[in-house]
């Protein structure tokens, strides 16, 4: 098979990145970020008209999505450790690493039966929601979104919804390595953000590592489609016996040493990253 030129390149800027650890920056061309103003956003989607169109987008993604499956360019293979996600009780946050603009829906179909009819939260980058990718502008601005902001009114907004959601119950997906880096298998070293929101709001998080192969179907661009297996660990609950930014640094460190585990089995080799 002919390899896409495209995404050779992204494999390039990744083993660069991976050299440098770069481990945040994304290595897409993404999308010019415009600044979100509080009155820009409806997190908890307490308009009418928002939750029309949360409703619409719902539809209209789960469409797109199952079409992939249905079509195997999107290829769930097994999910493990379920019991993990259902033995915890009230809202929580679930951790995931970032290498597709398909895996939040993994994570979701690997949940929703367990969810009491609940929705996925799933936050966002700001780019992606004030402009989004073509096409995906109705997802991401409608799909339970919740978008970070440079606007520290807006990142106010953010945290008291966040607050609301966890209180009621609710789950909220969120990428830890902060960059998407297209089908890279390595878990990359970790950010604060949802760690320190899970500190913040004394909620447990739920670690999930997705691990790949190869399947037999070619994707158009010379690759092949991956399946996943969704790995869904044992809850880290905030320690409060520890001040907030040890118990934040607790978390992620656990966070990161289970992806690790999880990789290291999975593959059955250690976890090398390339060196300068």
């Amino acid at each position: 098979m002919e390899q896409s030129a495209h995404k050779l390149e992204l494999l390039r800027r990744i083993a660069e990145l991976e050299k440098k650890e770069l481990w945040h920056l994304d290595v897409e061309d993404d999308p010019e970020t415009y600044p979100l103003m509080p009155d820009q956003v409806d997190y908890l989607n307490e308009k009418l008209s928002s939750r029309i169109k949360n409703k619409i987008a719902n539809i209209a993604g789960s469409r797109f999505f199952d079409r992939m499956i249905a079509n195997r360019q999107l290829i769930i293979k097994e999910v493990r450790g379920i019991e993990n996600f259902t033995a915890v009780k009230g809202g929580c946050l679930v951790t995931c690493n970032h290498f597709s603009v398909c895996d939040n829906y993994a994570v979701w179909v690997a949940l929703r039966d367990y969810m009491g009819g609940k929705m996925l939260y799933k936050v966002i980058r700001e780019g992606n929601y004030t402009n989004p990718p073509k096409g995906f502008g109705l997802f991401m601005r409608h799909c339970n979104t919740l978008p970070l902001s440079s606007q520290m009114a807006t990142v106010k907004k953010f945290l008291r919804a966040v607050k609301v959601l966890l209180e009621r119950g609710e789950t909220i997906l969120i990428y830890p390595e902060q960059s998407m880096w297209w089908n890279y298998r390595k878990p990359k070293p970790l950010q604060d953000g949802a760690f320190s929101l899970a500190v913040r709001n004394k909620a447990p998080i739920v670690p999930i590592f997705i691990t790949m192969e190869d399947s037999d179907v070619p994707d158009g661009d010379g690759f092949y489609v991956q399946e996943y297996t969704l790995h869904i660990l044992p809850a880290i609950y905030p320690d409060p016996t520890l001040s907030s930014a040890e118990a934040k640094e607790r978390m992620k460190k656990e966070n990161y040493e289970a992806w690790v585990r999880t990789y290291e089995e999975f593959y059955q080799k250690p976890l090398v990253y390339a060196e300068t």
